[in-house]
């Protein structure tokens, strides 16, 4: 059997590569911006993005041994992700998509490179074991599909809890009105007729 050069870290590190684009991808594409949707599904690309940056300090394969241009990528991802939180939480809209927008098609151009060179693992992956690769690539992307699905579902249900309880208070609360009122009633009808009779 051929050897593509995969190892644990190379296939944790290209996965997460994997599911950063098609997450990043729907983000960017996506029309809507900036609601719990968009937000929770940002924090994980978020952290997936961090995780790619920082598994690449330990793959050397481009200049065995050393560090390469690659890595230069990865603190400029590093920096870019960090300046695009920091954007969000001063709510400065702009910036922050810009330097997410930035950090994407940062996150492409390594793609195209590790598809580009014939000597890496995926390359090698194609032309030894493409039904593989894609059966890889299906379960990532199967897994991009899931992630989005369930955080829109749990997006859902935190929107619609805060009525449940509104509506749930004020039920309560129109209810406990109403048997007072009886009361109420039940009470002044009492003394009308006692009044009557007297």
């Amino acid at each position: 059997m051929h050897d593509t050069g995969w190892t644990v870290l190379i296939a944790l590190h290209a996965t997460g590569a994997t599911l950063a684009l098609l997450l990043g991808g729907w983000l960017v594409r996506r029309r809507r911006k900036g609601d719990l949707l968009h937000r929770r599904v940002g924090r994980i690309w978020m952290v997936d993005m961090y995780w790619v940056s920082f598994s690449s300090f330990g793959i050397k394969r481009l200049s065995p041994g050393h560090f390469s241009f690659i890595h230069l990528l990865s603190i400029w991802t590093i920096v870019s992700l960090t300046m695009a939180i920091a954007a969000a939480r001063r709510h400065d809209i702009k910036a922050h998509r810009g330097w997410v927008v930035g950090t994407y098609f940062g996150l492409v151009s390594a793609g195209v490179i590790a598809v580009a060179i014939p000597q890496r693992a995926i390359p090698q992956t194609a032309m030894h074991a493409p039904l593989s690769l894609l059966a890889v690539l299906a379960g990532i992307t199967a897994l991009a599909a899931v992630i989005v699905q369930l955080t829109a579902r749990l997006a859902s249900a935190t929107r619609q809890s805060p009525r449940r309880s509104r509506a749930t208070f004020f039920g309560t609360h129109i209810r406990h009105a109403s048997v007072t009122s009886s009361r109420i009633s039940s009470g002044d009808n009492a003394a009308t007729r006692a009044t009557t009779q007297l």
